[in-house]
């Protein structure tokens, strides 16, 4: 049973960083997109960050790009979050998910598999 496990978050001020890790176990894809996605209060969930892991190659959404960067432990099954120069903007519960079946890495009715979520704060 695949099993996708989040932590790293808690309450920064703005400027600061965070590292969130999602960690996997008894998944067996070895090419496939992990991505991130945060969904605050009231608003719907976005994806934030995504990585093939057959190859490494990355994607960001516009409003993270050149502050954040996903990468990956093989050895670990860790996919990363490196978020720096946060803003309060960024507050929200952010989420790793596994093994897309949609057509955008974006989508997030398009993956198989959702861990739980860490929440990230960030105060001004």
């Amino acid at each position: 049973q695949v099993q996708l496990v989040e932590s790293g978050g808690g309450s920064v001020q703005a400027g600061g960083s965070l590292r969130l890790s999602c960690a996997a176990s008894g998944y067996t894809s070895s090419s496939n997109f992990i991505s991130w996605f945060r969904q605050a209060p009231g608003k719907e969930r976005e994806g934030v960050a995504a990585i093939y892991t057959g190859n490494g190659n990355t994607i960001y959404a516009r409003s993270v790009q050149g502050r954040f960067t996903i990468s990956q432990d093989n050895a670990k099954n860790t996919v990363y979050l490196q978020m720096n120069s946060l803003k309060p903007e960024d507050t929200a519960r952010y989420y790793c998910a596994a093994e897309l079946r949609a057509a955008r890495w974006s989508d997030p009715g398009g993956y198989n598999y959702w861990g739980q979520g860490t929440q990230v704060t960030v105060s001004s």
